[in-house]
């Protein structure tokens, strides 16, 4: 009844006014048509369908609608990069070549229903048909980032058994490097222009496949997708997802939080091996039937960013707080954004600073939201609802979100403890599967009646969530339990800070104290240090409860991050308390 209750109030909500929505009020219906009945498994009414495929449930139905006329034929995905080239395909385009790629991966790859595929591609169209063309055919998707050394994706290869990778001239060589370690796989593509030794070319298969292709009939349970994600111990692990718990699973995320229509034009800007990039740019998007806008950035670039938003009729906007950071310090007062109406950022905490220059700079709020590689949205900002700063927002549906001791007892308002999900009595469908091969890891993230995701954090008296951090990043000093982000966010705050990372460090008198390692902004750095560490402490003081500030200060030229990005806390952590 709670579930269905936020449902009713998140319905209530949408009502989008933006004069860009063209034929938004003449075609509400086709929404309805595609959306309705996978909104009311989301509000627990109906039950998980036992077969759901996301290209003939959702994708085909969008272009039937055009094939009919019901629908103008408008882009489902637009893509463009730094040359000047540019592609656009309607829904029925995508069809037509998802269905020849399905083909490709059956023949000549010889690929069979439950088979897995590493996919390593940068943002290039074909990431999008492979994917496509895997839902259809049944094969498990593994995707990964360009950013990945061959150690990396020698690991990948090994723990996933894969039978098949599909990369480009740049990664090949790498994959070549390890090919004798890797006796499962048996084919290698390439997306290339010309040929490569031992390589099939995808865009050669493409061209000649045919495109007829029916869709494999797959069950809501069946696996679709594999993520590597790292932990706080040991190496990635595997979290897999099925058909129904992304394909369904994001259509009340793409019609709420990113308050999409089949008039939107969203851009995401995130790397193809990042989880948000299905999470948006395929299932919340196309679920919506709106258009899917990549701008192929080899490098995120401030300047370029406005630039697409100036000259593009963008509507939806989704990118990291870092890049909503270098975009503010910018300054976009110059810019002229007059599609865009609605923004969004996840997957790491929005500093509460850059959200307030970026509405002085824009007039546009950021709505944040918060989930992780093993859900789907876990919490969100939606619009209509009061924006907390620095908050979360609130629970999402399917989910009854709570923050628990590490029994599984719910905490009261204003107190720490776990971001938890209740899985029991009904395990939520939309929570991933499993970490493949490790069932002592997808073990110890139950506890009681809840999934523990890892996460501290406090709901206040009105159901808004704030993260403190992830439960090994908590500092206590002097029995004083402190989040990182907190201090992170007040070192941004002063003009010096380009990029920080806070950990725990030894004290003979409190245990722990908070270290702060900070990169510095390039006018900042003939500055004395000592003078300057010393000021930066008083700053935190003032800004955040004093108990908080960092009583040691170490400037460096960088901050160790994964391949995604996110700042490692671990290494630093580890190199203070001499576990390196």
């Amino acid at each position: 009844m709670r579930t269905i209750f936020k449902l009713r109030i998140l319905q209530s909500l949408w009502s989008p006014q933006s004069p860009s929505r063209l034929f938004h009020k003449d075609n509400r219906h086709l929404v309805s048509q595609i959306v309705s009945h996978y909104e009311s498994i989301n509000r627990c009414e109906q039950e998980l369908p036992e077969y759901f495929n996301f290209p003939s449930d959702v994708l085909d139905k969008w272009s039937q609608l055009e094939k009919a006329g019901k629908r103008p034929a408008a882009a489902a995905f637009w893509w463009i990069n730094d040359k000047g080239d540019e592609v656009k395909w309607s829904f029925e385009e995508l069809g037509y070549l998802t269905r020849k790629a399905a083909n490709v991966l059956s023949d000549p790859c010889g690929l069979q229903r439950g088979d897995r595929v590493m996919v390593i591609l940068p943002r290039i169209p074909e990431w999008w048909i492979v994917n496509v063309a895997c839902m259809r055919t049944g094969i498990v998707f593994i995707p990964g980032t360009s950013l990945l050394t061959a150690k990396d994706i020698v690991y990948r290869l090994q723990a996933s058994k894969a039978k098949c990778i599909v990369t480009n001239d740049t990664l090949a060589p790498a994959v070549e490097s390890v090919l004798p370690d890797c006796r499962f796989l048996k084919t290698k593509l390439v997306v290339s222009e010309g040929s490569r030794d031992g390589w099939l070319n995808f865009k050669e298969l493409l061209r000649v496949a045919p495109a007829d292709h029916d869709c494999i009939k797959t069950k809501s349970r069946d696996a679709m997708v594999i993520y590597f994600t790292s932990g706080s111990t040991g190496s990635p692990k595997m979290v897999e997802h099925s058909h129904g718990s992304y394909g369904i699973g994001f259509t009340v995320s793409g019609r709420y939080w990113l308050n999409l229509t089949p008039s939107d034009i969203f851009w995401n800007t995130s790397d193809t091996g990042w989880v948000k990039s299905a999470w948006t740019s395929i299932f919340a998007a196309w679920s919506s039937g709106s258009c899917v806008f990549i701008h192929n950035m080899p490098q995120f670039k401030p300047t370029t960013v406005a630039n697409t938003l100036s000259r593009y009729p963008i509507t939806t906007f989704c990118t990291a707080p870092t890049a909503y950071s270098m975009l503010v310090q910018h300054n976009l007062t110059s810019y002229k954004f007059m599609s865009l109406h609605h923004c969004v950022s996840g997957g790491e905490p929005l500093n509460p600073d850059v959200m307030e220059q970026w509405k002085t700079q824009t007039g546009l709020d950021i709505y944040e939201a918060y989930g992780q590689t093993e859900t789907v949205t876990i919490c969100a900002n939606l619009k209509g609802m009061k924006i907390k700063p620095g908050s979360m927002g609130k629970a999402f549906p399917p989910y009854d979100v709570q923050v628990v001791d590490d029994w599984g007892d719910i905490l009261p308002a204003g107190e720490e403890g776990n971001i938890g999900l209740r899985i029991k009595p009904t395990r939520p469908f939309c929570l991933f599967s499993w970490y493949l091969d490790d069932p002592e890891k997808t073990a110890f993230t139950e506890r009681g009646n809840f999934y523990i995701t890892g996460d501290r954090g406090i709901v206040d008296e009105e159901g808004y969530f704030w993260f403190l951090g992830r439960s090994d990043d908590i500092i206590n000093s002097s029995g004083y339990r402190i989040g990182p982000f907190e201090v992170e966010s007040a070192l941004m705050e002063h003009p010096a800070v380009a990029e920080s990372a806070v950990v725990s460090s030894p004290d003979p008198i409190r245990g722990e104290v908070v270290k702060a390692f900070v990169v510095l902004a390039p006018a900042f750095v003939l500055h004395d240090p000592a003078k300057l560490a010393v000021e930066l402490q008083q700053h935190v003081k003032k800004v955040t409860a004093p108990y908080k500030y960092p009583r040691k200060v170490e400037f460096i030229q960088e901050l160790p991050k994964t391949v995604s990005g996110k700042i490692q806390r671990k290494v630093l952590r580890n190199k203070e308390w001499g576990r390196a």
